[in-house]
């Protein structure tokens, strides 16, 4: 069923979030993939790869963290409904675990074999879905946001993580890095960080190409980070 999307809700604090979800859904239960867009929404590329999810056989959800009322017609009106979960920490992690309880409990979809993938802001939220110790088997962060306000604790964090950044990405420093590094040994995660030395921000996604100072598409970075996450799910979500 890759292609067609059905709406999939989820209600977190009064707000409405409408997402989507596409993949063979049978009799079986199947391997559910959370998939967060970048601060300004699903863009083509993204969507691409929610698709390529399912075809693969997964269940596949695109997720929306500002509801279904939410204006990102444009990147400065979709950059307010950002700034506003980005200065409530607390509420952008509930939300992500929401998200997560609610595909747990769609039909259709094994609860025990669910992964998430982030781009971006999105990156950033799993992460603090993996940092929150929810039930996910492993998530992987695309050039992602890496700072918290709440490390991970030792012993609480189940998934596995991959987190692949840019070395000149000016939203995800290598100070960022190797705070996260710290973080992650100290709280005892099990965890890959791969380090792309000249990639920059948003380097999976030619939608951005050139949008702003600092980002840019790689797609040799993309490539790669994008078969390591394929072999990522395939170990972790199997039977």
């Amino acid at each position: 069923m890759a292609g067609i999307f059905e709406p999939l809700r989820c209600i977190h604090d009064g707000v409405i979030l409408e997402g989507s979800m596409t993949g063979r859904v049978d009799d079986r239960t199947q391997p559910a993939v959370l998939m967060f867009p970048g601060a300004t929404g699903p863009g083509p590329s993204f969507l691409a790869a929610v698709e390529a999810l399912a075809d693969a056989g997964y269940v596949a959800v695109a997720i929306d963290m500002y509801g279904q009322d939410a204006d990102i017609s444009t990147p400065e009106a979709a950059g307010g409904y950002f700034a506003a979960l980005m200065a409530r920490p607390e509420d952008l992690r509930r939300r992500v675990v929401a998200w997560l309880e609610t595909v747990r409990t769609t039909p259709g979809v094994d609860p025990d074999r669910i992964a998430a993938l982030g781009y971006c802001f999105g990156g950033r939220c799993v992460l603090e879905l993996a940092r929150s110790g929810a039930p996910v088997r492993c998530v992987s962060s695309f050039h992602g946001l890496l700072t918290t306000h709440a490390p991970a604790r030792p012993g609480e964090v189940t998934a596995r993580v991959a987190v692949w950044t840019g070395g000149r990405d000016p939203y995800a420093p290598v100070a960022d890095l190797d705070a996260l590094r710290s973080e992650f040994d100290a709280a005892g995660v099990d965890y890959q960080a791969t380090l792309f030395a000249t990639a920059r921000h948003s380097f999976t996604d030619p939608d951005h190409d050139g949008f702003a100072e600092g980002i840019a598409y790689d797609p040799v970075a993309h490539r790669v980070a994008w078969s390591g996450t394929l072999a990522l799910l395939e170990a972790t979500l199997a039977p």
